[in-house]
């Protein structure tokens, strides 16, 4: 009888971490999900939790044990603190890999490791030019696996803002809707045309094919997912799903930069305002190469799913109103 393939995932109770574990139970895997508080995970599916901290690297290695992939999708507790926590974090699923016999890592990449600027089209060999920090650590982590792939293979997959269920740390369910309630307004960041976005149940169905398919040792690609190029897509699809010519409204981007300098969240946008002023389109022609057909929902199904998962979704008997532009 053939070995069940056995997958580690790491930030499972996270957006994209729980996504591509659904996606790995769903064809065939065993799924490990190691968490702080493993009493508080979801008791009703087929995943097994164990207890530990990706700081802690014997906890790491533990639970990494039989596994055939590591799932690196866990960041530092509220995104606080990168610069101690992110390099260490990706040191411990290393060792862990190697101590599970060359387990491949699998990673979730960022638009940040790019200087958007000068960027327009990025490819896997795409110079890295970042310039948040943020990016300037993603592309010492990147660098960390492809100087280990001889003995501990890597994949990453990288696309643009995640929109879809299960996401809550994102531009379309903090910024651009309300969550929980139904949408009366739509925020848009867009300053321009050609932001990347990327539905999570595509995304993570892509990892969940890849990690099947015969992989160079560190292998790197990009997932296309919605390209809008005119800076509306997203906003005209809201629109279409609510029924509504809903107000939309530009994002403050004058007080992120005004309030930077004091910390927190605005700090945060200021730097990666950039990313929605530039163009930045992801090539996936490896991708197709690799899998053939790509994971695609219309979109007006996906941002169907993911107001209903927010709670924003409901029938409004309030006459239409114009639209404020941007």
């Amino acid at each position: 009888m053939e070995r069940k393939r056995s997958a580690l995932v790491l930030g499972a109770t996270g957006g994209v971490g729980g996504a591509i574990a659904a996606a790995l139970l769903r064809r065939g895997w065993h799924v490990r999900a190691m968490t702080r508080n493993p009493a508080t995970a979801n008791p009703r599916n087929a995943i097994e939790w164990v207890g530990g901290d990706a700081m802690q690297r014997d906890d790491v290695v533990r639970a990494s044990r039989g596994a055939d992939i590591i799932v690196h999708a866990v960041n530092p507790p509220n995104y606080m603190h990168w610069d101690r926590l992110v390099l260490p974090m990706i040191d411990n699923t290393i060792a862990a890999a190697r101590e599970a016999g060359g387990a491949r890592i699998v990673l979730p990449g960022t638009i940040y490791n790019y200087d958007p600027a000068r960027t327009p089209i990025i490819g896997s060999d795409t110079p890295q030019q970042p310039k948040s920090r943020k990016g300037k650590i993603r592309v010492t982590l990147e660098a960390r696996l492809a100087q280990v792939a001889a003995d501990v293979p890597s994949l990453i997959l990288r696309s643009g803002d995640f929109f879809g269920p299960g996401v809550r740390s994102s531009w379309f369910s903090q910024a651009m809707i309300s969550p929980a309630k139904p949408v009366r307004r739509i925020v848009n960041p867009a300053r321009g045309g050609g932001h990347s976005w990327a539905y999570l149940p595509d995304l993570a169905e892509t990892f969940a094919r890849l990690v099947e398919v015969p992989l160079k040792p560190f292998e790197v690609v990009q997932f296309e997912g919605l390209y809008d190029d005119d800076g509306t897509k997203l906003v005209d699809a809201i629109r279409r799903v609510c029924g509504r010519d809903l107000p939309v409204y530009g994002f403050p981007w004058w007080l992120m930069h005004l309030a930077a300098p004091f910390g927190g969240f605005p700090r945060e946008a200021a730097e990666i305002a950039p990313y929605w002023r530039h163009p930045a389109r992801f090539d996936n022609s490896r991708l197709v190469d690799l899998i053939g057909g790509v994971p695609r929902t219309a979109l007006d199904d996906a941002v169907r799913a993911s107001l209903l998962d927010m709670g924003s979704l409901a029938t409004m008997a309030e006459p239409s109103l114009g639209a404020n532009p941007a």
